[in-house]
């Protein structure tokens, strides 16, 4: 800055650099109102570019140059991008809306301690765009000093705003079809956009018929910012400082930039990280991870998209410049007019070429950074060095804004203006559209149980209700999938809890009896949670009658001869035992309404052992020795009065079936064995529990869950295909959701009437090519070698060791990005191990980094 520039700063005068601050008289959706202007803003989303191969980046790239070109070209634009901190103490408000049954408070109270150990910033990509000037509506200003923002009293038609509404919204539509995807922002949200600057614990006011004005308006700008040569100073109510910020300018950068590269100036925000001063006096047991924070600064670029004409005379105003300086240069210098010079004639005269291409111009952008910080001034530096040094290294130069604090921080506001007109750069549109501002990492639901945390280049938390579909009208089935031992079981086990505390009925059917530490986290934390095992203990837990008791004894009449008939050793059957078993089971109906009592199907292998007839005999005698196995028992004897049958109340119900042998597809029924006809038979019994329940009337309003880990073991039977495929088709007229984990996704991606029910897919490592391919077309992943290394490395640590519970997220809006599942607890962690170990003693934690906790 010249010296003339710094005394009329000083004095108050200067152009642009003096205008009084944006007075604003009213904020409405998507609308920001000064006495001189108004505004159009608008919230964009984020693009998952950290699984983009090159062509979808590419083409992604030239979509948002061509915005940039055509939409937006002659308008003055304002690009915010902000971090708002994670108020983990909010999730407890949000948990009374979520959760009703069990300790939900304590359960929620502690995934908010895991929150503020992590401390997780969500990032909001705003764009203002100046829609239209109010001449002749400006107030007279003050004669006092202003602070900070000054407030007008000048009131606004409603039918001036119906008219930038209107105005706003065509703009939107045209906006909305960009990769930035634009919806007007809230009124709440540009409040809050407006008031955090000077109140940085305000919480955001309530709009009145989506506007705010007068005392509400005022409220916002009512607060103290005293600026210093290299900082402003935020005060607090009692003039305490609140917080230090620096803004800073973005001065150099290199002639040429890459992308994915240095060109990516400002989706790198988020990866800035510093370390803060502390005491020397730290735990020797401390992670010196944990001492890395994030600097989180923000950035407000004010841009102008060139006209092709203005364009085309800046480019050959610089090109005759340059060519001046060139004959001029050749004159004084022995005809070496240097190599700078005539670079740059060179340069102009390319670009005034590549100006007649269609979506080619200029943009005129004035790139800010803003740090903050809460603790202290020497902790604001430490960021701003780490600013500093992190651009530095990508060939950017970025400085603070010294004497010009003030000017830079104002301009920085929406509904402001351009001051500093010389810090900024003309250049291809391609170089601001490179920024990739929108770019990084956002994938889950919107609301709901927070589960895990974003790992791409954006940070933020993971929200995912498997119970939601139905509430949305959408699909409900969710599928994991991956190798084993990568968290696959145990993601699902976190997400069955909350389902429970929002006073679900969840069924898991556990196929390798590892998963029963799901009912003791359950019951820790006061959910109905019941376990049924294979085994004598639990005769007649999984008995037809019993299970489809509501259904009436029709249903049964049916289904429990067929289980049966299944379980009779071959030569009974081919000797025509299927006819006695269905009169017993007929009689035995018969005998219990006439004394108004529940049949059981011991009773119909008891009548068949006291009939006369050889056959019936013989076979009641056959289905009595196989009730007293394991596979048999649950299904066919009698209840020992040791515990509960299932029962369809809300609540975790883990039924554990270790040593199922289930018969392949290709398996004909006569040369089953043994082993595999009573697997069959006591998947019979589940199956028509899981389809009734799901089907009934009286059940339609309950939140219900059918989950099966290992459904490999299903989908090999042609019943198991049938099952998943109509609980799949059906899940969200019924309100059932579907869990699916599986280690065959080749296989499971040929199950087309459960695929085309997905919802959400979790995609944990796979290192065979097929398989690689199969989860990418599972994903919504380009089929290529970039998909395959993307499953390849996920759920690795740097060091190669493995990181449990790291995988790929696909929402049901088909973004995807690569999420790790939290758990909050050691001790929750212990509770849901599945490994060998899980019933060894673990040191306890108040919260423990995800890749060591178990998943």
């Amino acid at each position: 800055m010249s010296v003339i520039q710094r005394i009329g700063t000083f004095l108050g005068v200067g152009g642009d650099r003096s205008a009084p601050p944006a007075e604003y008289v009213a904020l409405a959706d998507g609308l920001i109102v000064t006495t001189s202007h108004a505004e159009a803003w608008y919230i964009l989303d984020s693009s998952n570019t950290d699984l983009m191969d090159p062509t979808a980046r590419d083409g992604e790239l030239d979509q948002a140059v061509s915005a940039l070109a055509r939409t937006l070209v002659g308008y003055d634009c304002h690009l915010r991008v902000l971090w708002s901190p994670l108020h983990a103490e909010d999730y407890l408000a949000e948990a009374e809306t979520l959760f009703s049954a069990g300790k939900w408070r304590e359960w929620a109270d502690l995934r908010v301690r895991r929150l503020e150990q992590i401390g997780l910033p969500a990032r909001h990509l705003l764009l203002g765009v100046r829609l239209t000037e109010r001449t002749g509506q400006t107030a007279k200003l003050s004669g006092r000093g202003q602070e900070a923002l000054g407030i007008s009293s000048t009131a606004v038609s409603s039918r001036e705003l119906a008219r930038l509404d209107a105005v706003m919204r065509r703009l939107g539509r045209r906006l909305e079809a960009t990769p930035w995807k634009a919806q007007p922002a809230s009124v709440e949200m540009l409040a809050w956009t407006i008031s955090r600057e000077q109140h940085r614990a305000a919480s955001l006011p309530a709009a009145t018929a989506g506007t705010i004005s007068g005392a509400k308006l005022a409220g916002l700008t009512r607060g103290r910012i005293l600026p210093y040569p290299d900082h402003l100073r935020v005060l607090d109510t009692d003039g305490n400082t609140a917080a230090w910020v620096a803004v800073l300018a973005m001065t150099g950068f290199p002639s040429e930039m890459e992308v994915p590269g240095n060109g990516e100036w400002l989706r790198v925000l988020s990866e800035i990280n510093y370390v803060p001063e502390v005491d020397e006096d730290l735990p020797e047991d401390m992670d010196p991870s944990s001492l890395i924070l994030p600097v989180s600064p923000e950035a407000s670029v004010r841009f102008r998209v060139l006209h092709k004409k203005e364009a085309r005379k800046k480019v050959d105003d610089q090109r005759r410049a340059a060519k001046e300086q060139r004959k001029s240069a050749a004159k004084q210098s022995a005809e070496d007019p240097g190599l700078d010079i005539e670079e740059t004639e060179g340069r102009m005269a390319q670009l005034k070429r590549d100006l007649s291409r269609e979506d080619v111009t200029l943009v005129e952008d004035h790139p800010r950074l803003v740090v903050t910080s809460t603790e202290s001034l020497d902790d604001l530096r430490a960021q701003i060095d780490a600013v500093v040094t992190f651009y530095g290294g990508i060939g950017i130069e970025v400085i603070v804004g010294e004497e010009e604090q003030r000017e830079l921080w104002l301009e920085s506001q929406p509904g402001d203006q351009l001051r500093v007109p010389d810090l900024g750069h003309t250049r291809d549109v391609t170089a601001l559209a490179g920024s990739w501002w929108w770019g990084g990492a956002k994938v889950g639901d919107d609301q709901g149980p927070i589960i895990g945390y974003l790992t791409g280049s954006t940070q933020g938390v993971f929200r995912n209700d498997v119970t939601a579909g139905s509430d949305r009208g959408d699909a409900t089935t969710t599928a994991y999938v991956g190798r084993s031992g990568r968290g696959k079981s145990t993601a699902m086990m976190v997400s069955l809890l909350d389902a429970g505390f929002r006073g679900s009925y969840a069924l898991l059917l556990d196929f390798k009896g590892d998963m029963g530490g799901l009912v003791t986290a359950a019951r820790h934390y006061g959910l109905n949670a019941h376990l049924i095992e294979t085994g004598p203990k639990f005769a007649g837990a999984a008995d037809l009658f019993t299970l489809l008791d509501r259904e009436g004894t029709e249903i049964a009449q049916v289904e429990v001869p067929a289980q049966l008939t299944i379980v009779c050793p071959p030569h009974l059957r081919a000797a025509g035992a299927e006819t006695p078993i269905t009169r017993a089971t007929n009689a035995v109906i018969a005998q219990a309404v006439e004394r108004g009592e529940r049949p059981a199907t011991w009773q119909v292998i008891e009548y068949l052992r006291k009939q006369d007839d050889k056959l019936a005999r013989e076979t009641g005698e056959a289905l009595f020795e196989i009730s007293k196995n394991a596979l048999g028992s649950p299904f066919m004897g009698r209840p020992t009065g040791e515990t509960e049958p299932l029962a369809p109340t809300p609540g975790i119900w883990v039924v554990q079936m270790p040593g199922l042998k289930l018969p392949t597809i290709e398996t004909p029924e006569p040369e089953w064995t043994p082993i595999q006809r009573q697997s069959v038979a006591l998947m019979h019994s589940m199956l028509a529990y899981g389809v009734t329940t799901a089907g009934r009337r009286d059940l339609r309003g309950l939140r219900k869950i059918v989950a099966v880990p290992e459904v490999h073991v299903l989908t090999a039977t042609r019943q198991g295909q049938g099952f998943l495929g109509y609980i799949a088709r059906v899940g969200r007229a019924l309100q059932t959701s579907l869990l699916l984990d599986t280690q065959d996704c080749e296989s499971f991606i040929k199950l087309v009437g459960v695929v085309e029910q997905l919802t959400t897919v979790f995609g944990f490592q796979l290192t065979t090519k097929e398989q690689q391919d199969a989860m990418g077309e599972l994903l919504g992943l380009p089929k290529g070698e970039h998909t395959r290394a993307l499953i390849q490395r996920v759920g690795l640590l740097p060091d190669g060791e493995i990181r449990h519970g790291h995988c790929i997220a696909r929402d049901r809006r088909f973004a995807a990005a690569t999420v790790q599942f939290d758990i909050p607890s050691q001790e929750l962690a212990d509770m849901l191990d599945t490994s060998p170990k899980a019933f060894e003693d673990q040191d306890q934690a108040d919260g423990v980094p995800l890749e060591k906790a178990g998943v």
